[in-house]
C-alpha cells in the first residue's frame, strides 16, 4: 500500500482536536457512532449502522455503493457513540490519516450488506491506525465493541 502525502488530506482532518462531545451539533471527536436500522434493529437490537469520526468529530460512514457520507449518516444522526483513545495510535495526525485512507478505499468499493459494509469500513480505519495494537479488526469485532461499550445519546 502506498503512503499518502498528508498534504493531500483535507485540512479539516489534520487540524488539532477538542475531545469534548457536543451532541447539539453532532460532534463526537475520535469516536465510533451508531444509529439503528429501521425494522432490523427492532428485531435484532445489536444490529445497526456505524460510522467513524475524525479528530474534530466529523462523521464518515460507508452509506452505499462507492459512497462515503460526510456528516449525513445514511439512517439519521447517531443514537450511540464510543469515544476511542486517539493517543494510543499516535495522535490526531495518524487517526485522521487512517480515517481518510479508509474513506478513500471505500469510495471505490461496492456495498455488500453481508460482507463489505459500514462495519467493514470502520474496521479498515481501525486496522490502518493499529487501534489497541491490532490489525485484525473486522465487522464483527467492531459491532461487539460499539454494542457492549457504546453510550446512548439523549
Amino acid at each position: 500500500m502506498e503512503s499518502e502525502n498528508l498534504q493531500d488530506t483535507p485540512a479539516v482532518e489534520m487540524s488539532s482536536t477538542n475531545d469534548k462531545i457536543i451532541d447539539r451539533i453532532h460532534r463526537y471527536p475520535h469516536s465510533l457512532v451508531w444509529t439503528p436500522l429501521p425494522v432490523i434493529t427492532w428485531l435484532f437490537p445489536l444490529i445497526g449502522h456505524i460510522g467513524i469520526t475524525n479528530s474534530k468529530g466529523v462523521i464518515y460512514d460507508f452509506a452505499g455503493p462507492y459512497y462515503i457520507s460526510e456528516d449525513n449518516m445514511a439512517f439519521g444522526w447517531p443514537t450511540r457513540y464510543l469515544q476511542l483513545d486517539m493517543e494510543s495510535v499516535g495522535g490526531a495526525a495518524n487517526w485522521d490519516r487512517s480515517v481518510h485512507e479508509a474513506n478513500t478505499v471505500y469510495k471505490g468499493r461496492m456495498h455488500n450488506l453481508c460482507c463489505d459494509n459500514c462495519h467493514s469500513h470502520v474496521a479498515y480505519a481501525l486496522n490502518e491506525m493499529g487501534y489497541k495494537g491490532s490489525t485484525t479488526w473486522n465487522m464483527y469485532s467492531v459491532g461487539v465493541l460499539i454494542g457492549l461499550r457504546g453510550k446512548f445519546l439523549g
